[in-house]
């Protein structure tokens, strides 16, 4: 595997710790890094290569943060309609996936919804938020409506926040929602838009998105933090404040692992600013970056040590750096475009829209053709035109 170019993916950085190998599955996870809207799109490329291919039925676990949950709550919620019955490529992936993404592309959530959270004491800011995904994606469905895994409906859908309380990792999932420290809610009826809003709830601005936990407590996966005063209420974060490239459900479990990240480059800020909010961000910037820099390392060193298989491609790689003879050409200035895209819930305009969309189809036709899906044909075109 390639380093990254800007350094900050190196062999042997820090220990890794593997799981059992010998229980690990021989499936096919995909990764969604967060970002915003910026990821969401970005993810769309990967996935549509993915289809392309005749690969995205054979996924296993799609484990997302952020705004790569936005994206990943519409395929899993679609899962069921997909139109594999001609051949191992949906032909209704467009519009079951790409089109409602696009629409929501279109609409600015998070001045909206700060401003709202501020002005009506009665709705917090995570609840605006979550109610905007509700009315433009999910139509009050819930974590039952993913696809049940263990009856071959598709892949188990995991969407990860960050649970403020204990400072771990929170999933949320058709079977089961819960933090190991606490315990696991068996068959959870809590809203996508909720479980999404958590996994999207960026600090220090949309952070904490505050709920009821839903499902049955089972008593017997309590942990340490297991009192009734973690289970009456839950305080989530953006999942990427514990894992933003969405790694860790997939890599306890799969031995080939599929990254897409959409996460954007931290800039030098040489005026920093001081008020709270503003200054707030900058600093959760850069743990971001901290964070994202410690998951790459850890997946390429699998990588390099054979304990995984699969492949990284992220809006930041460059095709040069995969030595891949036949990649397909995009425009300079696209990939700037996509790569300037700030961390928001925001309007994007239909070029921008595109510009993320063929980035990430590109660059993961590029990564999957090098490393895992060798025979696959190159593409004939961009998938947004």
């Amino acid at each position: 595997m390639p380093n990254e170019a800007d350094g900050t993916i190196t062999k042997g950085l820090i220990p890794v710790v593997d799981a059992d190998e010998s229980k690990l599955s021989d499936g096919v996870a995909l990764c969604l890094s967060g970002g915003g809207y910026r990821a969401m799109l970005f993810h769309l490329g990967g996935i549509i290569r993915l289809n392309e291919i005749g690969h995205l039925q054979s996924i296993k676990r799609v484990s997302s943060v952020s705004g790569g949950s936005i994206t990943a709550a519409v395929l899993g919620l679609a899962w069921k309609d997909l139109d594999f019955s001609a051949t191992d490529i949906a032909q209704n992936l467009d519009e079951l996936l790409v089109r409602p993404i696009r629409k929501m592309a279109t609409k600015t959530i998070d001045d909206k919804s700060i401003i709202w959270g501020m002005l009506r004491p009665g709705r917090t800011i995570g609840q605006n938020v979550a109610n905007a995904y509700d009315d433009m994606l999910y139509g009050g469905k819930t974590l039952r409506d993913l696809p049940d895994d263990k009856q071959n409906e598709g892949p188990r859908f995991v969407i990860n926040a960050t649970n403020v309380q204990t400072g771990k990792l929170f999933r949320f999932s058709h079977p089961y929602e819960g933090d190991y420290t606490v315990g696991l809610w068996m068959n959870p009826a809590t809203r996508v838009a909720d479980a999404v809003a958590a996994s999207s709830a960026f600090p220090p601005v949309l952070s904490p998105h505050t709920f009821a936990p839903s499902g049955s407590f089972d008593a017997a996966t309590a942990g340490v933090n297991g009192g009734a005063e973690f289970r009456e209420r839950l305080w989530m974060s953006d999942g990427g404040v514990y894992d933003n490239l969405g790694l860790e459900t997939a890599w306890k479990r799969y031995r080939t692992i599929l990254v897409s990240d959409g996460g954007g480059m931290l800039g030098v800020d040489v005026k920093p600013k001081r008020n709270w909010a503003q200054h707030g961000i900058r600093v959760s910037e850069i743990v971001d970056g901290q964070v994202r820099a410690l998951r790459k390392r850890q997946l390429i060193d699998g990588y390099e040590r054979k304990a995984r298989t699969g492949t990284y491609w992220g809006i930041r790689s460059d095709v040069a750096d995969y030595e891949l003879g036949s990649t397909f050409p995009l425009p300079a200035t696209s990939t700037d475009r996509a790569r300037s895209v700030k961390t928001r819930l925001a309007k994007l305009d239909d070029v921008t829209q595109r510009d993320l969309i063929n980035w990430g189809y590109v660059i993961a036709d590029t990564a999957l053709r090098k490393w895992v899906y060798k025979q696959a044909p190159p593409p004939a075109q961009l998938p947004a035109s």
